[in-house]
């Protein structure tokens, strides 16, 4: 979501920034996490309604479901995935009931629910109620901004993401490769932009195994730097990829396997894959989502 900041302001809008400076690092549960929780209630309750009447806000945008208490400002959310109420096996209990609760508690007395793919926008309908005329959909753009690197002879295969349990790692350290694997994100390397750039001109493809996302953001990012996208079906990812990738089924890592292996095999449907991808990605820009997200404040405002 950073890039969208940007975005927004060059569309026109006077965004400004706010964060509960006073909330440390997430600890992962534990006394930690209370402590969070009660400074985040505390920011909700008292100090975010006082920053948007002391700058004058007309819209308090929570990039994640939140609601404040009583702002002199309209409320917009961003849902990104409903994960835990679809895949709650995957989440610690006492999180997907709390984030069914929290989460949908917002989403019902926001303004406006923004979601990110048609995906997530049918999930918030169907499980929450949410009428329509509540939901904007604002797809994101293609990640970060990465140098321009020209491909190179692949070298290895490559992971884009975190290690949890929906990512369905299993899958791809079941499978076999003719390339060896890397691991990029939270489940192995951490890399700056310029080195990324690298990564993908070096990769022969981009293996997505998750079982659910929100949207699909490093698919988008591979096809956007021409790496062809191995990915299990998901409705996310091929509301993102559409045909401009190949779908392996979640479980079996032989067809993984086979589809990474004829993508050297055969370089003409390589080639083919990279140009479809290359096509689908220019379909979504931070500048598209910019002015989603204002067709959601506006419909904000109408409220009032």
């Amino acid at each position: 979501m950073l890039e969208l900041v940007p975005a927004l302001r060059a569309e026109g809008v006077e965004v400004i920034e706010a964060a509960n400076e006073r909330r440390r690092p997430p600890s992962g549960g534990g006394i930690g996490s209370v402590r969070n929780w009660l400074a985040d209630r505390r920011w909700l309750a008292r100090g975010l309604p006082q920053f948007a009447a002391d700058v004058g806000a007309a819209i308090v945008h929570h990039p994640l479901p939140a609601h404040a208490r009583q702002p002199p400002s309209r409320q917009v959310i961003t849902v990104h995935d409903l994960a835990f109420e679809t895949h709650p096996e995957h989440f610690d209990p006492r999180f997907a009931r709390w984030a069914r609760r929290a989460h949908r508690r917002a989403a019902e007395q926001a303004d406006v629910v923004i979601c990110v793919s048609e995906t997530t926008a049918n999930d918030v309908r169907e499980r929450w109620g949410i009428p329509d005329d509540r939901i904007v959909v604002a797809p994101h753009g293609p990640g970060q901004e990465l140098p321009d690197v020209p491909s190179r002879k692949p070298e290895h295969v490559l992971y884009l993401g975190d290690d949890e349990p929906r990512k369905n790692l299993d899958l791809v350290r079941r499978a076999t490769f003719p390339l060896p694997l890397r691991m990029i994100g939270g489940a192995g390397e951490g890399v700056d932009p310029p080195t990324l750039a690298h990564v993908f001109a070096g990769a022969l493809a981009l293996v997505h195994p998750s079982l659910h996302e929100g949207f699909g953001l490093a698919p988008l990012e591979a096809m956007c730097a021409g790496v062809p996208v191995v990915a299990v079906r998901c409705a996310a990812v091929e509301e993102v990829c559409g045909d401009a990738a190949v779908y392996v089924d979640a479980h079996d890592p032989a067809e993984l396997s086979a589809a990474v292996a004829r993508l050297r095999q055969d370089a003409a449907w390589r080639a083919a894959l990279v140009a479809r991808g290359r096509e689908r990605a220019a379909q979504f820009s931070w500048a598209a989502s910019a002015r989603a997200h204002i067709r959601a404040y506006e419909r904000a405002l109408a409220r009032g």
